[in-house]
């Protein structure tokens, strides 16, 4: 009977469900686009390392009055405090020391340029997790002997070999340097926050770094890694302790050194996206209003229509719950069908914006279920006072009506 109300008032019910359509495709829209960006996020905050303290002349929250001016007179973090650390930390389960500075990648005449170099100690790989396409990571002989081999990112490999197989074994050189190539990291793609650019990154031991570049520049920090039972904030109360140490700092002197969390920022990020999905609710509540009066409407004009199949109905012996019942599952399958347009509307959004945004939009299950019993609630809702009308109608007059 819903399914011939559609067709024999197709412009009516077009229009009543409209709001609902919207409303739906708001909802599953903000949610959906949301939700993928917070996983993109959430992956590229753990790019960081899971539970990872970065020790840093620089703070890493930012802000509109960010003094950035008092960190830059900071001293730099150094490989023998991080060694010192490793000697002195009992609650850390892996520490590494990073530099960074960026050069041109040479091979034959193909010139790559500013291409990141990064410098790292042998646990870097354990807080990171650097995965391999093609080839192998550097081994523990190369990191202790400074050794001229690299691992290249998978963007540069195919800027300059075509096939990013075909790097391995191949000398390239950068800052006048020649080096050999042992293995392609696997393809990352664009973070969303900043950090580790694999794809276009050339990695290298610290003492051949070191060899080459000044290691008082480049931006140095130091990574540290709790272990799996510790929490951040006592390894950040035992990192605190060992760097005043090291650094000859008094109690009453203040710290020139930071502590970044890489968790803090994962919940800066959450409080973010709860308030923009906020916002989507606010604008999906408005048009779900409109199309529940829209709804509604249909309802009303549609017992009126029915009154004399109602009135016989009931002479016929149903009772007035099956009547109830009747309106109001036609009133909710309304609502389904306005909400499955929604959904039809959303499902080509995210084909024409997969291809321009850096991260894949996905609608998980359980947004498509939270969408269809709205759908559901909100199609009772409207239905309740027309449905309750036509259960309390008198047989009788029912029938005389035309």
């Amino acid at each position: 009977m819903a399914l011939q109300e559609l067709k024999v008032n197709k412009l009516r019910t077009f229009l009543s469900l409209f709001g609902i359509t919207i409303g739906i495709f708001c909802i599953i829209g903000v949610l959906a686009t949301v939700d993928s960006l917070k996983r993109k996020v959430q992956s590229d905050i753990q790019s960081f390392g899971n539970n990872t303290i970065y020790i840093d002349k620089w703070e890493y929250s930012g802000g509109e009055n960010y003094p950035w001016w008092k960190y830059y007179k900071r001293p730099v973090p150094t490989y023998n405090e991080m060694k010192f650390l490793k000697e002195r930390s009992q609650l850390a389960s892996n520490i590494c020391f990073f530099l960074s500075t960026n050069a041109n990648l040479t091979y034959d005449e193909n010139i790559l340029t500013n291409i990141n170099i990064y410098g790292i100690t042998e646990e870097f790989n354990s807080i990171q997790n650097i995965e391999m396409e093609y080839g192998r990571y550097l081994n523990e002989s190369e990191f202790l002997h400074g050794t001229p081999t690299v691992v290249i990112g998978y963007k540069n490999a195919e800027n300059l070999f075509g096939s990013p197989e075909r790097a391995i074994d191949k000398e390239v050189s950068f800052s006048g340097k020649r080096v050999t190539i042992v293995g392609v990291i696997k393809k990352q793609g664009q973070s969303m926050v900043g950090g580790f650019d694999y794809d276009q990154s050339v990695i290298t031991s610290y003492r051949f770094y070191a060899s080459i570049y000044n290691t008082k520049r480049g931006d140095p920090f130091i990574m540290v890694q709790a272990k799996p039972t510790v929490s951040s904030v006592a390894l950040v109360d035992e990192l605190r302790g060992v760097m005043r140490q090291i650094r000859r700092i008094g109690p009453n002197q203040e710290e020139n050194f930071s502590l970044n969390d890489v968790n803090l920022l994962g919940e800066q990020i959450n409080g973010f996206f709860a308030s923009v999905n906020l916002g989507g609710w606010a604008i999906a509540g408005l048009s779900l209003i409109v199309g529940a009066f829209g709804v509604a409407n249909i309802m009303f004009v549609t017992v009126r229509e029915r009154t004399s199949q109602i009135g016989l109905k009931k002479a016929l012996g149903a009772k007035s719950k099956t009547i109830l019942t009747e309106f109001l599952i036609e009133s909710a399958f309304l609502c389904v069908i306005g909400g499955l347009m929604g959904l039809l509307l959303v499902w080509i959004l995210t084909k024409a914006l997969g291809t321009v945004l850096p991260f894949p939009i996905f609608i998980a299950p359980n947004i498509i279920f939270l969408a269809m019993s709205i759908c559901i609630i909100l199609g009772i809702l409207s239905g309740i006072i027309p449905a309750a009308i036509a259960a309390k109608m008198d047989p009788v007059v029912a029938i005389r009506t035309k």
